[in-house]
């Protein structure tokens, strides 16, 4: 498929002949994935470094990089006081549905340069409402391990803390897209590191940027 089809259409604007079979994969693949997570998270040792660092009673802005994705996903089954903002296009629809089934609130439509700016105004009001969240700072599509400032700004405005995660895995598959994600194998020990939180103001963005991309490693 040509990269002009694989973007012609939004979650939210499939055509209604295609509907059928876009669900159909859709649930498909996102239960594949969410299965995966459940043999990975039963069978392999997770440790986590860090809670110390949260209070259970406020909420964070949690950010790792992309290739962790996987990692984060099956760790980390229940999200249920969190809301996401993700890529719109349609074949994104299984990893929102995906976070659904781990109980993921809502999921904001919108990414760098697809209504980003509304969507990420949006996930503030839903930070200020007390909802917990997770970026990724070199996401959607790279570079690799550059993090964008987009997410300095969302903390700002919404007065949440960023909290920086690493992840280490003993045993993976790694992709091969620009974000070379990390599929961790089942019997693997994982490691999940929690950064300080880290409050953003206007006096300190340069120094909370050089902060975050410390800690995210």
């Amino acid at each position: 498929m040509g990269k002009s089809a694989l973007y012609r259409y939004k979650v939210d604007n499939v055509p209604i002949t295609l509907q059928p079979v876009f669900y159909l994969y859709s649930y498909f693949v996102a239960l594949i994935l969410f299965v995966y997570a459940l043999i990975v998270h039963f069978t392999s040792k997770i440790e986590i470094v860090g809670q110390e660092h949260l209070d259970a009673q406020r909420n964070y802005i949690f950010c790792h990089w992309h290739t962790f994705m996987p990692l984060y996903g099956s760790v980390f089954l229940r999200n249920q006081s969190q809301v996401w903002m993700q890529h719109p296009f349609w074949f994104m629809k299984s990893i929102h549905l995906f976070l659904r089934f781990t109980g993921v609130k809502k999921i904001i439509l919108g990414s760098t340069r697809h209504s980003g700016r509304q969507a990420a105004d949006e996930l503030v009001e839903y930070l200020k409402r007390g909802y917990s969240t997770v970026l990724l700072p070199d996401g959607p599509s790279g570079p690799a391990l550059v993090a964008k400032r987009g997410m300095l700004h969302i903390s700002l405005h919404s007065q949440v803390p960023i909290v920086p995660m690493q992840f280490r895995v003993s045993k993976f598959v790694e992709s091969n897209g620009w974000d070379r994600k990390k599929w961790p194998i089942p019997f693997s020990t994982i490691k999940v590191q929690i950064g300080n939180p880290i409050q953003v103001s206007v006096a300190n963005l340069d120094e909370a940027y050089a902060e975050i991309t410390d800690a995210l490693g």
